[in-house]
């Protein structure tokens, strides 16, 4: 059932003009510009006045925390936590937690992967959950080295009867022999056809897409269904891709493919999953070799870009040249973010006008793109106030916030960091997010599962 908290199109119009004027006017209010290398966030006041620690919970040893995943209606309050380690200490599974009071998140099941003690690797990386044929079930990307399951890349468990926790249960694995190495990141999508597919890096070229109602059903020789190239220079079509986005596009009528990777960022048309069609390009981007992520607005116009390398900021580029056809690549960002120069962002969630960032050692963040070539940080709380000595990849920089999202139903956003855990916030004015508000189609990587099939409206 529904909680009683949704409220009337026009009340929630109201609240959206509100919040957008208390922006601006903190906006024209705000002190001079803070030097590079100094930040208003510090130990003894680590968050900006209107965001909210609702509840806190530690998880385990350093670095044994990943990426996570809230389920988006409130009547299910869980979060999925992808438990995979670069520290000391064997965590590989999936946590999963109980929200429904945020200020006290409770661990309901720790599964772990048969014989931990056996298994190398980074083990749990990204987790996603979906529903299929009134069951919800969740996906948890692996990545194991030399040893047991090194071609393992999702398994699939079975969680409609929480919060009974017994109930959980296994309903399918996804292998990959010829690509061992595992999922690194994947993306769950409800395409508008009416399937529910996967799509995932895999350890070699291109993206894979795999049917998870197939799989689920029983049906695996079904469920890998396609692949999605990178395109290089010369019309190769060689690399990787890191992460991945897929929306639906009510203007053109296209479900479209969104990847970071080898050279930029790329754009397909995914309508027919068997068949992709390369729409856009961004490669040639200076200071970018490697695409990370790659989020659009929900109308696709502009879109926020990542490369995960120490003092990059986060890029946006305005593809209306390339979706009036004009061009086919773009080069040229329009405008770039950061918390601190000296750090990066790992991930980011969009729900027009707000980026909210996991930002590693700065935190959860938030800014607003109300004016997409001025970007303004809106909402900020730091999680981790650990040492800057330790950590991962070049000066230690990837410790503290890695994953967040935000459930679209009460606004309620939550943070994954590697080392402190699981966090859950409040920004104040933000209670609940619809596209159609903001006059945007209502379309966020929270996908709306019991919606029927698009294909008649082609």
């Amino acid at each position: 059932m529904k909680q009683l908290i949704q409220r009337s199109s026009v009340a929630r119009l109201l609240a959206a003009a509100i919040f957008t004027l208390a922006l601006f006017a903190s906006a024209i209010m705000a002190p001079a510009a803070l030097a590079q290398d100094e930040t208003p966030w510090t130990p003894l006041k680590p968050g900006s006045d209107n965001m909210a620690v609702e509840g806190h919970m530690p998880l385990g040893k350093p670095l044994n925390t990943m990426d996570l995943d809230i389920e988006q209606e409130v009547s299910r309050p869980f979060v999925y936590v992808s438990r995979g380690t670069v520290g000391e200490g064997t965590e590989r599974g999936t946590d999963i937690i109980d929200i429904s009071d945020p200020s006290s998140p409770k661990v309901l099941k720790r599964w772990r992967i048969e014989n931990q003690e056996l298994h190398t690797g980074l083990g749990g990386m990204d987790v996603k959950y979906f529903k299929w044929n009134g069951r919800y079930y969740v996906v948890q990307s692996t990545q194991f080295g030399p040893g047991p399951n090194n071609d393992l890349g999702a398994y699939i468990l079975d969680v409609t009867g929480l919060p009974d926790a017994n109930s959980v249960r296994e309903a399918g694995r996804i292998h990959e022999p010829d690509l061992p190495g595992g999922f690194h990141n994947i993306f769950v999508y409800k395409h508008s056809n009416g399937r529910v597919y996967l799509f995932t890096t895999v350890s070699g070229p291109n993206a894979h897409i795999y049917d998870l109602g197939a799989i689920v059903d029983g049906d695996s020789d079904k469920g890998f269904v396609g692949t999605v190239p990178v395109p290089l220079a010369g019309g190769e079509t060689s690399g990787s891709y890191h992460d991945l986005y897929v929306a639906w596009h009510p203007d053109t009528q296209e479900d479209r493919f969104y990847g970071g990777g080898t050279g930029g960022y790329y754009v397909y048309d995914v309508t027919d999953v068997e068949n992709p069609e390369l729409e856009i390009t961004l490669a040639g981007v200076t200071g970018v070799r490697y695409g990370h992520t790659f989020t659009p607005s929900p109308d696709g116009r502009y879109v926020v870009t990542e490369t995960e390398y120490q003092y990059a900021p986060l890029r946006m580029f305005d593809l209306k040249p390339a979706l009036d056809g004009e061009v086919t690549n773009i080069r040229q960002p329009i405008s770039a973010w950061t918390a601190n120069w000296k750090n990066l962002v790992h991930n980011h969630e969009v729900r027009w006008p707000f980026v909210f960032v996991s930002g590693y050692h700065d935190g959860l963040q938030v800014f607003s793109l109300m004016d997409p070539e001025n970007p303004v940080t809106v909402g900020y709380f730091d999680t981790y106030t650990g040492s800057r000595d330790a950590g991962v990849m070049a000066g230690a920089v990837a410790n503290g916030a890695f994953g967040v999202d935000v459930r679209n139903e009460d606004g309620l956003i939550v943070i994954s960091d590697m080392t402190t855990g699981f966090w859950t916030f409040r920004m104040e004015g933000f209670d609940g997010w619809n596209g159609e508000d903001w006059g945007q189609p209502n379309i966020s990587s929270a996908q709306q599962f019991d919606e029927e099939s698009k294909e008649g409206t082609k």
